[in-house]
């Protein structure tokens, strides 16, 4: 059993398992990110256990635990580590103390901010990982855009990229990129994780705004096309990702009005990773 507390920007998790997939995907992945103190302050409480009774030995599953409590149905334990990576999205997701949580994939370079809103099968996962192994983006998060209404600033959450797929097979062969195993016959098919870049871990303290709104979608075969659209639209479309803006009420409709006031916004169309990067170097001008 190991516990220990692992800062992973902005919060504190501690981990508790004694499962050897959740124990490998640890090295693996989080073996840059800073460890706590044990008195440090405790975001999300998490346990990784085996299955009760005889789920412990047939057919054995895996449990998630948060503050002591199971939040979700339990999975074949040969998906431990999945579980890991969904579960810790759910305690950001549900439990954003203060912050206002979307459904979008974030990078940053120089202080600004690239925001791409999560459709799914729009390619947002990969896109985030060609601009940050490739284009040398930093990663601020794959999956969870998280944003101080005090500061209108967005904050680093980088964690490793979650790939389904068709995915799995780009970001492998690109030079960079750095895979976990593939789990099959997931509730999302077959999934991997390519690791956070160093960089991106270390520079975790760096936060950003967003100076640029961009929805991507992927469709075989397409030509690259790319169209200004308004702050009202994307504004509409954001609220449609965010977990927990209707909850937040007055602060989180201004925190979402401030967030876009000064970004462009655009949607585009590609057909090839090659495509969607130039796309993006162009709205950018980086």
């Amino acid at each position: 059993m190991i516990d220990t507390v692992i800062h992973i920007a902005p919060f504190n998790v501690r981990v508790r398992t004694s499962l050897a997939g959740v124990l490998r995907h640890l090295d693996f992945f989080y073996s840059e990110y800073p460890r706590c103190a044990a008195d440090a302050f405790i975001d999300f409480d998490i346990q990784v256990l085996p299955g009760k009774r005889l789920r412990r030995w047939w057919r054995p599953q895996v449990r998630f635990l948060l503050d002591g409590a199971e939040s979700f149905f339990p999975l074949p334990a040969g998906q431990s580590a999945p579980l890991f990576e969904w579960g810790l999205n759910w305690c950001v997701a549900n439990r954003p103390m203060g912050y206002l949580v979307m459904h979008a994939g974030l990078l940053a370079r120089v202080g600004r901010a690239l925001m791409m809103p999560g459709f799914p099968g729009a390619g947002k996962s990969t896109l985030c990982a060609s601009l940050c192994l490739i284009e040398g983006w930093q990663l601020l998060s794959d999956e969870l855009a998280i944003l101080d209404p005090a500061s209108g600033l967005m904050q680093p959450h980088p964690r490793p990229i979650s790939l389904k797929n068709a995915s799995v097979d780009v970001v492998s062969a690109f030079p960079q990129s750095r895979l976990g195993p593939v789990y099959h016959d997931t509730r999302k098919g077959s999934i991997s994780h390519a690791a956070c870049p160093v960089d991106s871990v270390e520079a975790a303290g760096a936060v950003a705004r967003v100076g640029w709104v961009v929805l991507p979608r992927f469709e075989t075969g397409a030509a690259p096309f790319c169209e200004s659209i308004s702050r009202a639209e994307a504004f509409t479309l954001i609220s449609e990702q965010s977990f927990n803006k209707e909850r937040m009420g007055e602060v989180g409709f201004e925190a979402l009005c401030s967030m876009l006031s000064d970004a462009e916004c655009y949607q585009i169309v590609y057909g090839s990773t090659d495509d969607a990067l130039q796309l993006i170097r162009d709205i950018t001008q980086t």
